[in-house]
């Protein structure tokens, strides 16, 4: 489990995330949605240790996360930024195999091949697998960088705004892929995501942030809702139901 206990971080005397406490149960997808600069990325950010927390308490299964050595938190925890340009040419190959790096150091053997050939076929790419980094589109990067993360095969997969650059088909993909990941091998996934129907379709739980702070959390279909949709993004937004699913219309 993932625990946040009146977490706050300020930059240049801004609060950018503001007493926030967050509860995230293994082996669900918990999607955090909110308008542009609600702190949605400071916060996952500040969990992988990549942005230091000012204030308060960060534990994953109960260890303070700063008392945790870099290698051993890689083993744990991993994460996909927004921003992952890589100067370097790499292959899909290579760059998939960055992420056995915590567990083999460079020197990956038959058991490290096994995970990268896994997230390969995970997220579609044998057949390009070859191919160099700058010859593909956004999104075949994008999922090249996913599939990085998968090879890594911490218990927590951190997540921001993975379907950045990907068309409706491979969006599906990346999200039941995810569904998979946490239905068959048991993971635990926090991702950063605009599109609040996909949040919508497929995640246990929502934690809802507005200008720093959580406006509300829980189950996923007591975020989606009209009043509290309002609440978050100040626009009215229409609830319909599709097989069984809360669509949110917004665009009317």
């Amino acid at each position: 489990m993932v625990n946040l206990k009146g977490v706050f971080k300020k930059y240049h005397q801004k609060n950018v995330i503001h007493d926030v406490s967050v509860s995230v149960e293994k082996g669900t997808i918990t999607s955090f949605i909110g308008p542009n600069g609600a702190g949605k990325s400071t916060l996952i950010s500040m969990v992988s240790r990549l942005i230091a927390k000012d204030y308060g308490d960060i534990t994953i299964d109960g260890k303070d996360i700063t008392k945790q050595k870099n290698n051993e938190l890689a083993k744990k925890i991993s994460i996909l930024k927004q921003s992952n340009n890589i100067n370097l040419r790499l292959t899909i190959r290579e760059l998939v195999s960055f992420g056995r790096f915590p567990y083999s150091q460079g020197r990956l053997n038959e058991e490290d091949w096994v995970k990268v050939d896994e997230a390969i076929d995970y997220m579609e790419l044998r057949e390009l697998q070859d191919q160099y980094l700058d010859q593909l589109s956004g999104g075949q990067r994008q999922r090249a960088h996913i599939a990085m993360v998968i090879a890594q095969d911490t218990e927590y997969i951190l997540l921001d705004e993975p379907l950045n650059n990907l068309d409706m088909r491979h969006s599906v993909q990346i999200m039941k892929t995810l569904r998979r990941l946490v239905n068959e091998l048991g993971k635990t996934i926090l991702i950063v995501i605009h599109d609040i129907n996909f949040a919508s379709c497929y995640s246990d739980h929502i934690v809802a942030l507005k200008d720093g702070e959580v406006v509300k959390q829980g189950p996923t279909c007591d975020v989606i809702d009209e009043c509290v949709l309002k609440d978050i993004y100040d626009m009215d937004i229409d609830i319909q139901y599709v097989n069984n699913q809360r669509i949110c219309v917004y665009f009317a």
